[in-house]
């Protein structure tokens, strides 16, 4: 009898314990200042085969797959062999999983060009024009790039609900008469809202979208506002890495479509905080990035690094409310390893954290 009751007790104090740990475990997660440490990678970075058990060890939250312009790229990676083990790996370690890409010509495929020219943008000559983006106007285009945007992300399912499809690099807006009194983060969002209504009706009800940021798409929107589930992600490509995002004196280079100073860059991160709000923001930065600080040639060159930027940048972006920080780091790769040993992953989480 007496031997029951204990049991009794041992299982309560059992699930009392248990549930202490998960209550411990939900206040450090809150203590911390970055919700979300992440890192973005090419698929061919991780002939690197221990990326995820990297990115655990370090403290890394989540590993962004990244490509170029084609989501069939990432597509026939998570398809492969090579592609199930790293999300094996992935989930047997706590890391997450997103998908970040350039992705508005694979949604509105070029080829529906020759169906219906009403599709796409208009430039500033008045004609169709198949190079970049849509015409934001148009409801069937809309209509089409949402519903391959449930298609895709059917297979390209991030284990976070947060999905990235990005403008093309090079992205312009459409200059037709409906569009052409948006500017391009207008009519980029218009795009966005209608990606994340089918994503939160076909495939997850609290699904969330990225409005990146970044080259066109810059400045916050000014006449469209954004659908509940659309955040930020700033990613200030042309700010230097030798001094930190907080100098605001720092004076960049003649970008045509980048701020030219430090200053320029955190006027336009307040700016879309505004609009989009602080806690579901992202930084999209490039610390880690050795694809960009080799000039995006290979051979790759040695990564710079130093601990006092990170620290710095880390306090400038925490102090404005972000939870979620992350960072290109293209072509850390089995070859840069063998080359220069291990990066800074460790460092780099531990500088963010402050």
């Amino acid at each position: 009898m007496n031997k029951t009751k204990l049991s009794r007790r041992e299982a309560l104090g059992v699930m009392a314990a248990g549930a202490m740990a998960a209550l411990n475990a939900q206040a450090a997660e809150a203590t911390k200042r970055f919700v979300t440490c992440g890192v973005v990678l090419y698929p061919w970075d991780l002939t690197l085969k221990d990326w995820p058990e990297r990115a655990a060890k370090a403290g890394i939250t989540t590993i962004g797959l990244h490509a170029a312009r084609r989501l069939d790229v990432l597509v026939d990676f998570v398809k492969s062999d090579d592609g199930q083990k790293f999300l094996r790996d992935c989930q047997r370690l706590g890391v997450q999983v997103e998908y970040e890409v350039h992705a508005l010509g694979t949604l509105l495929s070029r080829e529906l060009y020759y169906q219906d020219l009403t599709l796409f943008r208009m430039d500033e000559k008045g004609q169709r024009n198949i190079d970049f983006g849509c015409c934001a106007s148009s409801s069937r285009a809309l209509e089409i790039i949402a519903e391959k945007a449930v298609e895709y992300g059917r297979v390209l399912n991030p284990t976070t609900g947060r999905y990235f499809y990005w403008p093309d690099d090079g992205y312009q807006g459409c200059f037709c008469e409906k569009c052409k009194g948006l500017n391009w983060s207008d009519q980029t969002l218009l795009i966005e809202n209608a990606m994340v209504e089918a994503l939160r009706k076909h495939l997850d009800p609290k699904a969330t979208l990225s409005h990146i940021s970044y080259g066109m798409t810059l400045e916050p929107p000014k006449s469209v506002k954004p659908q509940e589930g659309v955040f930020v992600e700033f990613a200030p490509i042309s700010r230097v890495y030798d001094r930190s995002i907080a100098e605001r004196d720092v004076v960049l280079g003649n970008h045509p479509l980048e701020p030219k100073s430090h200053e320029g860059y955190l006027e336009i991160l307040d700016a879309n905080l505004e609009v989009f709000g602080r806690e579901t923001a992202q930084v999209l930065e490039y610390w880690l990035d050795v694809s960009r600080f080799s000039g995006w040639k290979r051979p790759a060159k040695i990564l710079p690094w130093s601990d006092e930027v990170i620290k710095a940048d880390g306090d400038a972006y925490a102090k404005r409310g972000i939870r979620h920080v992350t960072s290109f780091a293209t072509w850390i790769d089995a070859d840069y390893v063998q080359r220069f040993g291990a990066p800074p992953l460790a460092q780099y989480v531990a500088g963010l954290q402050g």
